[in-house]
Protein backbone atom coordinates (compact mmCIF):
# COMPACT_ATOMS: atom_id res chain seq x y z
CA UNK A 1 0.00 0.00 0.00
CA UNK A 2 1.95 3.48 -1.07
CA UNK A 3 2.13 6.20 1.52
CA UNK A 4 -0.05 9.31 2.32
CA UNK A 5 2.50 11.70 0.86
CA UNK A 6 2.58 9.67 -2.78
CA UNK A 7 -1.13 9.71 -2.60
CA UNK A 8 -1.15 13.71 -1.51
CA UNK A 9 1.70 14.06 -4.66
CA UNK A 10 -0.92 12.81 -7.33
CA UNK A 11 1.03 9.62 -8.03
CA UNK A 12 -0.64 7.78 -10.55
CA UNK A 13 -2.37 4.51 -9.19
CA UNK A 14 0.55 2.07 -9.77
CA UNK A 15 2.60 0.00 -7.90
CA UNK A 16 6.27 1.45 -7.89
CA UNK A 17 7.22 -1.09 -5.31
CA UNK A 18 6.79 -3.45 -8.39
CA UNK A 19 8.90 -1.14 -10.45
CA UNK A 20 12.28 -0.89 -8.74
CA UNK A 21 11.92 -4.53 -7.47
CA UNK A 22 12.95 -5.50 -10.22
CA UNK A 23 16.94 -3.51 -10.18
CA UNK A 24 19.61 -6.17 -10.81
CA UNK A 25 21.83 -4.99 -7.60
CA UNK A 26 19.90 -3.46 -3.80
CA UNK A 27 18.52 -0.34 -4.10
CA UNK A 28 19.83 2.04 -1.47
CA UNK A 29 16.67 4.38 -2.32
CA UNK A 30 14.12 5.01 -4.99
CA UNK A 31 12.11 8.09 -4.30
CA UNK A 32 9.59 10.09 -7.17
CA UNK A 33 11.23 13.23 -8.27
CA UNK A 34 10.23 15.22 -10.74
CA UNK A 35 7.02 17.63 -11.33
CA UNK A 36 5.21 15.67 -8.55
CA UNK A 37 8.38 16.19 -6.34
CA UNK A 38 7.74 19.99 -7.39
CA UNK A 39 4.34 20.58 -6.68
CA UNK A 40 3.08 20.93 -9.91
CA UNK A 41 2.22 17.43 -11.70
CA UNK A 42 -0.04 17.08 -15.14
CA UNK A 43 -2.72 14.81 -15.30
CA UNK A 44 -0.10 12.95 -17.93
CA UNK A 45 2.99 13.65 -16.38
CA UNK A 46 5.36 11.17 -16.35
CA UNK A 47 6.75 9.32 -13.07
CA UNK A 48 10.55 10.23 -12.38
CA UNK A 49 12.01 7.84 -10.04
CA UNK A 50 15.44 8.39 -8.71
CA UNK A 51 17.79 7.00 -6.39
CA UNK A 52 21.21 4.89 -5.86
CA UNK A 53 22.25 1.35 -5.91
CA UNK A 54 24.70 -0.58 -4.73
CA UNK A 55 27.06 -2.57 -7.14
CA UNK A 56 29.25 -5.50 -5.64
CA UNK A 57 33.00 -4.90 -4.37
CA UNK A 58 33.89 -7.32 -7.21
CA UNK A 59 32.47 -4.90 -10.05
CA UNK A 60 35.25 -2.24 -8.93
CA UNK A 61 37.90 -4.25 -8.64
CA UNK A 62 38.97 -5.36 -11.86
CA UNK A 63 39.39 -4.36 -15.48
CA UNK A 64 35.91 -3.19 -16.72
CA UNK A 65 34.87 0.03 -16.09
CA UNK A 66 31.43 -0.65 -13.77
CA UNK A 67 28.08 0.74 -14.86
CA UNK A 68 27.27 3.32 -12.46
CA UNK A 69 24.60 4.91 -13.60
CA UNK A 70 21.57 3.55 -14.87
CA UNK A 71 18.71 4.31 -16.84
CA UNK A 72 15.45 1.93 -17.13
CA UNK A 73 12.06 3.06 -18.67
CA UNK A 74 8.77 0.94 -19.00
CA UNK A 75 5.10 1.08 -19.14
CA UNK A 76 2.65 0.79 -16.50
CA UNK A 77 -0.91 0.90 -17.17
CA UNK A 78 -0.39 3.85 -19.65
CA UNK A 79 1.89 5.69 -17.33
CA UNK A 80 5.64 6.30 -18.49
CA UNK A 81 7.86 5.49 -15.56
CA UNK A 82 11.44 6.42 -15.79
CA UNK A 83 14.15 4.99 -13.19
CA UNK A 84 17.69 6.36 -12.95
CA UNK A 85 20.08 5.36 -9.95
CA UNK A 86 23.64 5.90 -9.67
CA UNK A 87 26.03 3.60 -7.22
CA UNK A 88 26.41 4.42 -3.73
CA UNK A 89 30.17 6.09 -4.11
CA UNK A 90 28.93 8.26 -7.71
CA UNK A 91 26.04 9.45 -5.57
CA UNK A 92 28.13 10.19 -2.87
CA UNK A 93 30.54 12.02 -4.63
CA UNK A 94 28.05 14.07 -6.83
CA UNK A 95 26.80 14.95 -3.24
CA UNK A 96 30.21 16.63 -2.78
CA UNK A 97 30.12 18.37 -5.47
CA UNK A 98 26.98 20.76 -4.67
CA UNK A 99 24.73 19.02 -6.70
CA UNK A 100 21.06 19.83 -6.13
CA UNK A 101 19.59 17.64 -8.10
CA UNK A 102 20.92 14.50 -5.89
CA UNK A 103 20.09 16.34 -3.01
CA UNK A 104 16.81 16.72 -3.89
CA UNK A 105 16.27 13.08 -5.17
CA UNK A 106 17.96 12.18 -1.61
CA UNK A 107 15.74 13.84 0.75
CA UNK A 108 12.44 13.63 -1.38
CA UNK A 109 9.45 12.41 0.99
CA UNK A 110 8.05 11.08 -1.38
CA UNK A 111 9.93 7.61 -1.00
CA UNK A 112 9.34 3.93 -2.69
CA UNK A 113 12.07 2.24 -1.27
CA UNK A 114 14.46 2.97 1.48
CA UNK A 115 17.12 1.38 3.59
CA UNK A 116 19.28 2.21 6.62
CA UNK A 117 21.98 3.52 4.08
CA UNK A 118 19.17 5.43 3.05
CA UNK A 119 18.49 6.53 6.50
CA UNK A 120 22.27 7.91 6.83
CA UNK A 121 22.46 9.31 3.55
CA UNK A 122 19.54 11.44 4.95
CA UNK A 123 21.24 12.54 7.66
CA UNK A 124 24.65 13.08 6.68
CA UNK A 125 22.80 15.68 3.98
CA UNK A 126 23.16 19.00 6.10
CA UNK A 127 26.92 18.60 6.45
CA UNK A 128 27.25 18.70 2.22
CA UNK A 129 25.60 21.80 1.97
CA UNK A 130 27.25 25.20 1.07
CA UNK A 131 26.74 28.52 -0.47
CA UNK A 132 27.42 27.96 -3.83
CA UNK A 133 24.59 25.55 -4.38
CA UNK A 134 23.51 28.85 -5.40
CA UNK A 135 25.57 28.17 -8.26
CA UNK A 136 23.35 25.16 -9.58
CA UNK A 137 19.77 26.40 -8.94
CA UNK A 138 20.46 30.14 -10.89
CA UNK A 139 22.18 27.97 -13.75
CA UNK A 140 18.91 25.77 -14.13
CA UNK A 141 17.00 28.99 -13.74
CA UNK A 142 18.91 30.15 -16.87
CA UNK A 143 18.42 27.10 -18.88
CA UNK A 144 14.81 26.49 -17.75
CA UNK A 145 14.55 30.44 -18.65
CA UNK A 146 15.74 30.47 -22.41
CA UNK A 147 13.74 27.27 -22.56
CA UNK A 148 10.18 29.00 -21.63
CA UNK A 149 11.59 31.93 -24.06
CA UNK A 150 11.60 29.92 -26.77
CA UNK A 151 8.73 27.67 -26.21
CA UNK A 152 6.13 30.19 -24.18
CA UNK A 153 5.02 26.80 -22.23
CA UNK A 154 4.08 26.77 -18.61
CA UNK A 155 6.64 23.97 -17.64
CA UNK A 156 9.83 25.64 -18.26
CA UNK A 157 8.03 28.70 -16.61
CA UNK A 158 7.66 26.94 -13.62
CA UNK A 159 10.84 25.42 -13.36
CA UNK A 160 12.89 28.58 -13.74
CA UNK A 161 10.07 29.82 -10.60
CA UNK A 162 10.45 26.83 -8.44
CA UNK A 163 14.51 26.87 -8.73
CA UNK A 164 15.00 30.35 -7.72
CA UNK A 165 12.75 29.81 -4.89
CA UNK A 166 14.27 27.00 -3.79
CA UNK A 167 17.92 28.61 -4.11
CA UNK A 168 16.55 31.51 -2.40
CA UNK A 169 14.93 29.87 0.83
CA UNK A 170 18.38 27.20 0.84
CA UNK A 171 20.59 29.78 1.20
CA UNK A 172 18.59 31.52 3.78
CA UNK A 173 17.45 28.73 6.13
CA UNK A 174 20.12 25.68 4.88
CA UNK A 175 16.85 23.65 4.10
CA UNK A 176 16.66 21.58 0.47
CA UNK A 177 12.96 22.51 -0.17
CA UNK A 178 11.66 21.44 -3.83
CA UNK A 179 7.78 21.47 -3.39
CA UNK A 180 6.90 24.93 -5.61
CA UNK A 181 3.49 25.36 -3.23
CA UNK A 182 5.17 24.82 0.04
CA UNK A 183 8.22 27.27 -1.04
CA UNK A 184 5.53 30.20 -1.79
CA UNK A 185 3.97 29.98 1.80
CA UNK A 186 7.68 30.56 3.14
CA UNK A 187 9.58 33.09 0.36
CA UNK A 188 8.37 36.10 -0.86
CA UNK A 189 6.99 35.04 -4.36
CA UNK A 190 4.30 36.26 -7.65
CA UNK A 191 1.38 36.47 -7.16
CA UNK A 192 0.28 34.33 -9.77
CA UNK A 193 2.45 31.56 -9.22
CA UNK A 194 -0.94 29.08 -7.90
CA UNK A 195 -2.67 30.28 -11.34
CA UNK A 196 0.30 28.94 -13.21
CA UNK A 197 0.12 25.89 -11.31
CA UNK A 198 -3.08 24.91 -11.67
CA UNK A 199 -2.85 25.75 -15.38
CA UNK A 200 -0.21 23.02 -15.52
CA UNK A 201 -2.06 20.52 -13.98
CA UNK A 202 -4.47 20.51 -17.27
CA UNK A 203 -2.14 20.34 -19.69
CA UNK A 204 1.48 19.47 -19.17
CA UNK A 205 3.08 21.26 -22.56
CA UNK A 206 0.87 24.64 -21.84
CA UNK A 207 1.10 27.87 -22.62
CA UNK A 208 1.53 30.83 -20.37
CA UNK A 209 0.74 33.66 -22.93
CA UNK A 210 -3.44 34.14 -21.33
CA UNK A 211 -1.52 34.20 -17.99
CA UNK A 212 0.88 36.50 -17.28
CA UNK A 213 2.19 39.51 -19.24
CA UNK A 214 5.70 38.04 -20.53
CA UNK A 215 7.61 41.73 -19.42
CA UNK A 216 6.60 41.62 -15.72
CA UNK A 217 7.75 37.84 -16.17
CA UNK A 218 10.69 39.16 -17.05
CA UNK A 219 11.01 41.65 -14.46
CA UNK A 220 10.14 38.81 -11.61
CA UNK A 221 12.98 36.63 -12.95
CA UNK A 222 15.09 39.54 -12.56
CA UNK A 223 14.23 40.50 -9.21
CA UNK A 224 14.45 36.55 -8.02
CA UNK A 225 17.58 36.48 -9.22
CA UNK A 226 18.83 39.39 -7.29
CA UNK A 227 17.30 38.04 -3.94
CA UNK A 228 19.09 34.70 -4.66
CA UNK A 229 22.81 36.78 -5.48
CA UNK A 230 21.61 38.53 -2.14
CA UNK A 231 20.89 35.18 -0.32
CA UNK A 232 24.17 33.87 -1.49
CA UNK A 233 26.24 36.75 -0.17
CA UNK A 234 24.28 36.90 3.00
CA UNK A 235 24.27 33.38 3.98
CA UNK A 236 25.59 31.49 6.95
CA UNK A 237 26.19 28.21 4.66
CA UNK A 238 29.95 26.95 4.36
CA UNK A 239 32.39 27.86 1.18
CA UNK A 240 33.09 23.92 1.18
CA UNK A 241 31.18 20.72 1.77
CA UNK A 242 32.04 19.05 4.94
CA UNK A 243 31.19 14.93 5.87
CA UNK A 244 33.56 13.51 3.57
CA UNK A 245 35.12 11.57 5.87
CA UNK A 246 31.92 10.09 6.53
CA UNK A 247 30.73 9.39 3.41
CA UNK A 248 33.47 7.16 2.61
CA UNK A 249 32.71 5.48 5.77
CA UNK A 250 29.36 4.57 4.69
CA UNK A 251 30.01 3.61 1.58
CA UNK A 252 32.49 1.00 2.65
CA UNK A 253 30.35 -0.22 5.10
CA UNK A 254 27.92 -0.87 2.88
CA UNK A 255 29.54 -2.27 0.28
CA UNK A 256 31.70 -4.58 2.56
CA UNK A 257 28.73 -5.61 4.61
CA UNK A 258 26.44 -6.35 1.20
CA UNK A 259 29.64 -8.55 0.24
CA UNK A 260 29.22 -10.66 2.98
CA UNK A 261 25.61 -11.10 2.98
Amino acid sequence: MRSAALEAAGLPEIDLGTVTAGEGDPLVFATVSGAHLYGFPSRDSDVDLRGAHLLPAAALVGLREPDETRSWMADRDGVEVDLVTHDLRKFARLLLRRNGYVLEQLLSPLVVRTSAAHEELVALAPAVLTRHHAHHYRGFANTQWRLFEKTGELKPLLYTLRVLLTGIHLMGSGEVRAHLPTLTGLVAAPSYVAELVEAKAAAEHGSAADLVDVERLRADVAELHGRLDAAQAASTLPDVPGGYDALHDLVVRARLGAAQR
